[in-house]
């Protein structure tokens, strides 16, 4: 049977793309989501991980969480990094669809996001 994915996952993303994507409705993506074609995003597990290798050391960050049950376009778990399955949606995420935001964001931001999941 296959596993069940969460519905809540995570967008880290600059401040000023956050206040974009308020400013628009909705989110076609950051840069690299642009140039791959899909929005990528990460569960609670995925997060920490993706906020070490892609964001180490910058500041001015947030994180979206985002209720895929609220986003309309396709979402797609695609494997990744390590063959892990990762959300991407093909579309735009609309601003309705974040549940909360965090504007202090630090590892161990990521490891509560896990604990609350576990």
């Amino acid at each position: 049977m296959a596993q069940q994915q969460p519905t809540k996952v995570f967008k880290i993303l600059g401040t000023p793309e956050w206040q974009a994507w308020q400013d628009a409705g909705s989110f076609r993506g950051a840069s690299i989501d642009l140039t791959d074609g899909y929005i990528h995003l990460s569960t609670a597990a995925q997060s920490k991980e993706t906020f070490e290798k892609y964001f180490a050391g910058q500041t001015g960050l947030v994180v979206a969480e985002v209720d895929l049950s609220q986003v309309t376009d396709p979402v797609r778990w695609e494997a990744s990094r390590g063959g892990a399955l990762f959300p991407h949606v093909y579309g735009s995420i609309p601003r309705t669809a974040v549940s909360r935001v965090f504007e202090e964001v630090d590892g161990a931001l990521f490891d509560k996001l896990l604990a609350e999941q576990s």
